[in-house]
């Protein structure tokens, strides 16, 4: 069964709401009619009771019916009926009164052979308990036709009022989705070569304006994944041409002429630092592609943080000693992580660390221990990074300075991306910081329970 469209949805919700406070409007306007004849029958009883009252307690013997005839013949929709204190029936002043009335006092109403009827029973004598009583019935037929087609009319005010609601709600409902139509057209349209196409939020009315923005936002993201994506798959490219370029080259320069053994040996020897090096890189990229799926899951033992530093610091001492560097650290603290997936993102960090760290300059390693995490940092002396240039720092094949592109296949820019991943495996975050003079990692590790 086919849905039923959001306008045709708000259309059937206003004529039904139109509906149920027409249907509510017309039952209390019925009600409130129907009290107003039921009182004025009342007050017309009353004063009718009234005079039969004094014309029957002034009446000369002999001449009751005659006066009470008299006084009936006044009102042709009015008829008495007389009975005893014993219930016999003294008087009818019509022959078309019902043969069984209402006897409870007070006033009622009554059908009978497709006549209405409001019957008043009173005593005559209110001050007698034997008194015989009166009984008034007034013929209300007329009230009960009107009350009748007010009634029709109710009914047929509420199904037009519902068909026109339900009309116009769909015109409105039409009219106010039009932006939801265009978001759609808009949709519709993107694809690869299109994701900068935006909606004007200007003319989105309040209720889509937020709607409107945060597809804007999406589509954002969209397009720089996108465009993240394309430099990515071109930087892969680029990275694996020119290790393969290099073997294709020495491997096509060795196979010119026949040579002696050792320089076949020396040939392959090179290939493999190549080949070793793209595996690396292939590895990496495994690497980061676990990261994404959130396959990367370390494990979790108490790690010393000091002692972890202190193993990194003591295998870059020999890299340092001969760079002139000076390498530092400070301070502990302790937290449950995986041991080589945090060696491998401080490793990284440090070095960066180094290779960017002048002669005579000091790389310092810093562990703060928080309530709750722990902080590492670890700062380099050196040239800074501009701050336009910091948030792409931990894009894959990124590097922040064309100048520290050293034009070796040692490096390819997948470092920090790799130790951002790690930092994140772990429930933590990291980020940059720099001026003039210095550079500063800092990673915000949880302890764990």
């Amino acid at each position: 069964m086919r849905r039923l469209s959001l306008s045709s949805r708000l259309a059937l919700l206003f004529a039904a709401c139109t509906a149920v406070v027409s249907l509510f409007a017309g039952v209390l306007f019925n009600r409130a009619s129907e009290a107003h004849f039921i009182e004025l029958d009342q007050q017309q009883l009353d004063g009718k009771l009234i005079g039969l009252r004094r014309a029957l307690q002034a009446v000369q013997p002999g001449t009751g019916e005659a006066r009470l005839a008299d006084e009936m013949s006044r009102q042709a929709d009015l008829s008495l009926r007389i009975t005893g204190s014993d219930g016999q029936r003294w008087y009818d002043s019509s022959t078309h009164i019902p043969k069984e009335l209402p006897q409870q006092p007070g006033l009622a109403t009554l059908h009978q052979d497709g006549t209405d009827y409001r019957v008043l029973n009173a005593p005559l004598y209110p001050d007698k308990s034997d008194s015989p009583q009166l009984t008034l019935l007034l013929d209300i037929t007329h009230h009960q036709h009107f009350l009748q087609r007010m009634q029709h009319l109710i009914w047929l005010t509420v199904g037009l009022s519902a068909l026109a609601t339900a009309l116009l709600g769909a015109w409105a409902a039409r009219s106010g989705l039009r932006p939801l139509r265009r978001m759609s057209a808009v949709a519709r349209g993107i694809s690869a070569q299109s994701l900068n196409a935006r909606l004007p939020e200007g003319q989105m009315p309040p209720e889509l304006a937020e709607m409107a923005h945060s597809f804007n936002a999406m589509l954002g993201r969209l397009d720089d994944s996108f465009q993240r994506l394309s430099a990515f798959s071109a930087d892969i490219a680029h990275e694996l041409r020119t290790p393969l370029s290099n073997l294709l080259t020495h491997t096509q320069v060795t196979l010119t002429r026949p040579r002696p053994i050792e320089d076949y040996r020396e040939a392959l020897h090179s290939n493999l630092e190549e080949l070793q090096w793209m595996a690396q890189l292939v590895n990496d990229m495994l690497y980061l592609a676990k990261a994404d799926h959130g396959l990367l899951m370390p494990k979790r033992e108490a790690l010393e943080l000091a002692d972890e530093s202190d193993v990194l610091l003591e295998f870059f001492a020999p890299l340092a000693e001969d760079s002139g560097v000076t390498l530092s650290r400070e301070g502990n603290a302790q937290i449950k992580g995986d041991r080589s997936m945090l060696r491998r993102a401080l490793s990284n960090l440090l070095d960066n660390a180094l290779r960017f760290t002048p002669a005579a300059g000091s790389v310092h390693l810093s562990i703060v221990d928080q309530p709750h995490a722990a902080q590492v940092s670890v700062e380099n002396s050196g040239d800074g990074i501009s701050a336009e240039l910091l948030p792409r720092l931990f894009d894959r094949f990124y590097r922040a300075d064309p100048a520290r592109q050293e034009g070796s296949s040692e490096h390819a820019g997948l470092g920090l991306a790799i130790t951002q991943s790690i930092v994140r495996a772990h429930g933590g975050e990291i980020h940059c910081e720099s001026e003039a003079g210095w550079t500063r990692f800092v990673i915000e590790l949880p302890k764990g329970k």
